[in-house]
């Protein structure tokens, strides 16, 4: 597939329901056969609400984007500025929080436009660097950021369900 047939378009409230859907589908396909059945439904069922997801586009701070396919989303990319960033809220940087692509559509360019998308954003209201939290059991995903220019530089923990999992931070410094 062609990443020409892939289009970049930003998440508004008319989405929620779509928004909703990919991002139980993508999280259950990435992580399920990794985790308990218990702490997949309990995260699922608490952090994918209608009302957690309106909240999110709704914050002026935060940003999603869809790549859509035939008039149909096939991944998706959350950005957090300022207050909205989950571990390190500041000004001098932005968030990549999700990049979630289904599992026929990897491999085609999408994550590489989505983290350019992100870059575009940092660098419109100049922040010195990008930033996201990635599972440390996620290696395909960790060599993919590597890859685009990422490095380590702490961990914190996420919980998953009962489940307390190390996720490894990682910055792109950006030319400002």
């Amino acid at each position: 597939m062609e990443i020409q047939q892939i289009q970049i378009v930003e998440v508004v409230l008319a989405d929620l329901s779509l928004l909703q859907e990919i991002s139980k589908r993508t999280f259950y396909d990435s992580f399920a056969a990794l985790n308990t059945a218990e702490n997949m439904k309990f995260h699922l069922d608490n952090h994918f609400t209608r009302e957690k997801l309106t909240a999110e586009i709704l914050n002026r701070d935060s940003t999603f984007f869809f790549a859509m396919h035939e008039g149909t989303p096939v991944g998706y990319l959350k950005i957090n500025q300022g207050s909205a960033q989950t571990v390190l809220p500041n000004d001098q940087a932005v968030e990549i929080e999700r990049i979630y692509i289904e599992g026929a559509f990897k491999g085609n360019g999408i994550g590489k436009t989505f983290i350019s998308k992100a870059e575009e954003l940092a660098n419109t209201c100049q922040a010195k660097y990008l930033w996201l939290g990635v599972w440390e059991n996620n290696e395909p995903a960790i060599r993919f950021y590597e890859k685009n220019g990422f490095k380590k530089f702490s961990k914190h923990i996420f919980k998953l369900g009962d489940d307390e999992q190390t996720d490894l931070l990682l910055k792109k410094t950006l030319k400002v």
